[in-house]
């Protein structure tokens, strides 16, 4: 719905750039052309009046005028411009001809219409069409020089050359401030997100967490007692964990945690999480490769984090790989600029480009019974420690997840 709004408007603003160019574009033309080859040689009596195609160039401008309603009532608005311009430029150099071809004349000609078009080519926010217009304006006159041998083209060229390089210098400061509100918009909409998580969290996080727990106190009792006779307990526990783990990241977000800086061993964290993650590991086959590239310095970061960040990401990886396969965690120091780099790639189903990009959004996931709230904290946790994360992957092939932290924390 909201795609189609958007279209409805580019649509609508798109046909009132349109029909205000056609409106300026006939005016100046016919003013300009009347003003020049007839009021003029009335007031001054020696300047030559128009020949060419003579008055019939004005009826044959009436043409692309009369295509151009029809198309806008058809609905056909965004060629409008490349037609009308097309036309006139062949008009243009048709005209210029027969004045000029075969006469001692020099090219003295051109019409105020074409500094309408370069200059209000940024109008379209159409990159496409200003250098539609920029070289084809251009190139009429190069074109009229080659034929007629006259440097008379020289002046108009270089005119339009400066008219074109302001009107792009306005085109790209145009995009600039598109672009702008566009990031600042997506950013709107995710802070708008993230509040709504944190509302969701502080309404009903502790709600939810207080029956969990004694949900499973009491699951656990009767495991204890029943030990032999129901098998379904084990199951119950660990899908009450699973609940309970997003209550989690639903009060992370709705109040995160402060970071609190200590120094931690990268190798312990990855060996904590390997040593949470072997049992789901082992049940789906998976293998785990760590590399650990020379003696690591230890690490500015909240160590608990840290190890949710990665319980998060190997856990992804498992998950990826229904069938089995291998994990290769790589730890190394980027030298050249002070930070680790903790690498986790599998072979599992990889992910679409489309989809990396939305990695990490609210509610976003390629699970079949995910939440998309895991990767979310995870980016905010990372970016908590001045980090970045970065996803590479191949569909059938794999993905890899390369996680980029400071070793020191320069504290403010």
């Amino acid at each position: 719905m909201k795609k189609g709004s958007n279209n409805l408007r580019l649509f609508a603003e798109e046909k009132k750039a349109v029909i205000l160019f056609l409106c300026l574009f006939n005016l100046l033309f016919y003013v300009w052309d009347v003003y020049y080859y007839y009021i003029r040689l009335y007031i001054g009596g020696s300047v030559e009046g128009r020949d060419g195609l003579g008055l019939s160039i004005y009826f044959l401008m009436l043409f692309p005028l009369l295509v151009a309603v029809y198309q806008l009532k058809k609905g056909n608005i965004f060629l409008i411009k490349y037609l009308y311009l097309a036309v006139y430029l062949l008009i243009d150099i048709i005209d210029n001809l027969i004045r000029y071809l075969g006469t001692n004349h020099h090219f003295a000609s051109g019409n105020i219409v074409e500094v309408l078009c370069i200059l209000f080519a940024p109008i379209f926010v159409n990159k496409k069409y200003f250098w539609f217009t920029a070289i084809g304006i251009i190139g009429k006159y190069i074109l009229i020089g080659l034929i007629l041998q006259d440097i008379g083209v020289v002046f108009p060229i270089l005119l339009n050359l400066i008219l074109s390089a302001i009107a792009l210098t306005v085109l790209v400061r145009f995009y600039s401030y598109i672009n702008s509100l566009t990031v600042v918009y997506d950013e709107l909409k995710k802070n708008e997100k993230l509040a709504v998580i944190g509302q969701m969290a502080a309404a009903i996080g502790h709600e939810i967490r207080n029956p969990l727990a004694a949900l499973k106190g009491f699951t656990q009792f009767q495991q204890e007692n029943y030990q032999n006779s129901n098998n379904y307990f084990p199951i119950m526990i660990e899908e009450i964990d699973r609940i309970n783990s997003i209550v989690d990241d639903l009060m992370y977000m709705g109040k995160p945690k402060k970071i609190k800086f200590e120094k931690a061993s990268i190798e312990g964290i990855i060996a904590y999480t390997l040593s949470i993650t072997q049992q789901q590991a082992e049940r789906q086959g998976v293998t785990v490769e760590t590399i650990m590239a020379g003696p690591l310095p230890p690490l500015d970061c909240d160590e608990k984090q840290l190890k949710q960040v990665f319980i998060n990401l190997i856990k992804n990886a498992i998950e990826s790989m229904p069938e089995g396969g291998q994990i290769q965690i790589q730890v190394k120091i980027i030298s050249n600029q002070q930070k680790l780099l903790i690498s986790i790639k599998d072979e599992g189903l990889g992910i679409d480009e489309e989809s990396i990009l939305n990695l990490g959004e609210p509610f976003f996931t390629t699970k079949k019974d995910g939440t998309g709230l895991g990767l979310m904290v995870t980016n905010q946790i990372i970016k908590d420690h001045f980090g970045e994360i970065k996803y590479e992957s191949v569909l059938k092939k794999g993905t890899r997840v390369n996680v980029i932290i400071p070793i020191i924390h320069k504290r403010l």
